[in-house]
């Protein structure tokens, strides 16, 4: 799209996110063609806007705070073009590194539980990885919205951050039989809906603590595992794929609704495990990869050119 039909934003900082790792290395189902800007969000002020933009549904003007949201990558940047209704003002609440934390984070956390899986109130929800950036988004949203939350994470500062986010019950993955252990725990009934955001870990044993019809909404996956489908024939479960990138235009609308009413409400609150400069992005991908016990999200923050 010619660059007089969008609006220029002058970073402050850029999410990182497995993704990038994966686009970088080729290990993705779709891959752009290169050469190739990583980032799928970045946030910062409003440089320009185009000369053709007709369409501003939020009355964007110069200077303005705002969070981008960069399905086509190019967040790795001083400036970055992007669609108008892919940029969205940033709440005074939230610093720019915050702001740059919220498209895959908390958008996903969105579709899989409210839009894919129909998460009730009153509903036992258990997520998986929940210490690190979409898990966290995934505690405050599943909390906001009613349901028991249950949370996995790998390290005692974790397991912290997963409760100061208002997890009802914690558990360490590395404990042997974790599942069956929080199951029993729990009056043994299973659980309604499980975000499964380390499928490649723990698919497999999903299935032996599902609750009637419970649902297992699969958010992020590294490889291959084997499952057993009686699994999901003894309770009637499910298995839901969830992909950011097949949003309508309609789901980004109600979404963003919701996030931005988060923000206002003040439960949306990101958590930064980490920031670092773009000369450190070698580090940076190296610490996406190998992390573990993660502790919310990583971010870039942006260092411009002294005019």
């Amino acid at each position: 799209m010619p660059l007089f039909l969008k609006i220029l934003i002058r970073v402050e900082a850029a999410g990182i996110n497995p993704v990038d790792t994966y686009l970088r290395e080729g290990f993705f189902a779709q891959l752009p063609p290169l050469p190739l800007i990583l980032g799928k969000e970045a946030a910062g002020t409003v440089a320009a806007i185009g000369s053709n933009v007709k369409y501003n549904p939020y009355n964007l003007k110069v200077g303005d705070r705002v969070y981008c949201m960069l399905p086509n990558n190019g967040g790795y940047a001083q400036y970055v073009a992007s669609t108008p209704e892919n940029v969205v003002p940033l709440p005074d609440k939230l610093t720019y590194c915050q702001g740059a934390s919220l498209y895959v984070t908390y958008y996903t956390a969105y579709r899989a539980l409210i839009l894919r899986a129909k998460m009730k109130k009153n509903e036992s929800v258990l997520i998986h990885g929940a210490s690190g950036g979409v898990g966290t988004a995934a505690i405050q949203m599943a909390k906001h919205y009613g349901a028991f939350v249950a949370a996995t994470a790998g390290s005692d500062a974790g397991l912290e951050l997963c409760r100061s986010l208002g997890a009802d019950y914690t558990i360490n993955h590395r404990q042997p039989d974790h599942l069956l252990v929080a199951k029993r725990e729990l009056g043994d009934r299973g659980f309604d809906l499980i975000f499964e955001n380390v499928a490649h870990v723990f698919l497999g044993d999903d299935g032996h603590v599902l609750a009637p019809e419970g649902r297992i909404a699969i958010v992020g996956c590294k490889g291959s595992i084997e499952v057993a489908p009686r699994t999901l024939m003894v309770t009637e479960g499910s298995m839901i794929g969830v992909s950011l990138f097949l949003m309508t235009p309609e789901n980004m609308v109600e979404c963003t609704k919701a996030i931005l009413q988060g923000i206002e409400d003040g439960w949306v609150k990101p958590v930064i495990a980490k920031e670092y400069t773009f000369h450190e992005a070698r580090q940076a991908h190296h610490d996406m990869q190998k992390k573990s016990a993660s502790r919310g999200k990583l971010v870039f923050k942006v260092e411009q050119e002294s005019s």
